[in-house]
């Protein structure tokens, strides 16, 4: 069965835990399955670590990245999505797309006979997520039992995010001004997930949380808001003062790009607390060890999701990824 990866939520928990255990594998151990092989890449939103981290990860599992701009394909103006998506998985094996809307990706996986891979939408961000933890768990230990903070908008970012950490174990407080806050559904479906809850108060998110987290309060496409925005969200600025908050040894995290300034001071995403630039380089990592999970036989899948769910939630596990270089 052709397996795609859209959102966090497509994993089980033990196969979250896969993709960050082969995360871990120098490349050559993940061997070559797209040897004489291409991939698919298409941007519809441009992003310079999207197109390295994908386009890397794809040439060391030994395929032919292409890149393909949104005006190269024109989806439901030069030709529907459908049969773009017909069309190319002729010529790849891997399709994967950073997208304005998630409905693009959903209609490519309902005609896409191998697997489709969300490189952002408006709905989420997976790769993002699981290089998240992959960094949390390098320089914090294994997120079981762990507090995870966010501070910013209820986004695409922070929606992933949250998958990612209940599924291994950790609780996730978010602080998101009014206006800028989950719904009750959204709410709901997490409460499923684990423990999670929701503050208008940056400082009672943060107290005795291990990481925090922060994005840009403007994303591309909300320049029009741009001012809005800023007055929303004054006094959810990161800095050191808040950071002082979360527990000891607390280290900051940011997807990138971000705006000194206005989501986060210069002191703390330049300190020795931020884990930032760690957490971009592991976007390639988690590129590669997420393509070569859905690229793998259903055996070998089955396999590694085994070895691995032991060690789902907890916390005194032995965690390989930790003291790792990046």
């Amino acid at each position: 069965m052709t397996r795609h990866l859209l959102e966090v939520v497509d994993l089980s928990a033990a196969e979250v835990r896969t993709v960050l255990d082969l995360a871990a594998l120098p490349p050559a151990d993940l061997g070559r399955p797209l040897a004489g092989e291409g991939a698919a890449l298409i941007f519809e939103k441009p992003s310079a670590r999207t197109r390295h981290s994908t386009e890397m990860a794809v040439v060391q599992l030994g395929g032919h990245p292409i890149y393909t701009r949104a005006d190269e394909v024109g989806f439901d103006t030069r030709e529907p999505v459908e049969d773009v998506t017909r069309i190319l998985q002729g010529y790849h094996c891997v399709l994967a797309a950073r997208v304005f809307e998630h409905g693009v990706l959903e209609r490519m996986v309902s005609v896409a006979a191998i697997p489709v891979v969300n490189l952002l939408s408006d709905h989420s961000h997976p790769l993002q997520a699981l290089a998240d933890a992959l960094t949390m768990e390098q320089v914090g230990g294994p997120l079981a039992g762990q507090r995870v903070a966010y501070v910013g908008d209820y986004n695409n970012v922070a929606r992933s995010l949250a998958e990612v950490c209940l599924l291994l174990g950790a609780s996730v407080r978010f602080a998101c001004p009014f206006g800028y806050q989950w719904d009750d559904a959204e709410r709901e479906r997490l409460e499923l997930l684990g423990d999670v809850e929701l503050t208008d108060r940056p400082g009672d998110a943060v107290a005795g949380a291990a990481f925090v987290h922060s994005d840009t309060w403007v994303s591309m496409g909300q320049e029009a808001d741009k001012q809005e925005r800023k007055q929303a969200f004054e006094g959810f600025t990161v800095d050191a003062e808040l950071m002082d908050q979360a527990a000891s040894g607390a280290h900051f995290l940011h997807c990138l790009p971000a705006y000194r300034g206005l989501e986060v001071t210069s002191d703390v995403i330049d300190g020795p607390r931020s884990a930032v630039f760690r957490q971009g380089h592991n976007r390639l990592h988690s590129a590669r060890a997420a393509i070569a999970f859905l690229l793998m036989p259903g055996a070998e899948r089955t396999q590694w999701v085994s070895r691995s769910a032991s060690r789902v939630t907890s916390p005194d596990a032995a965690d390989p990824r930790r003291g790792r270089t990046q």
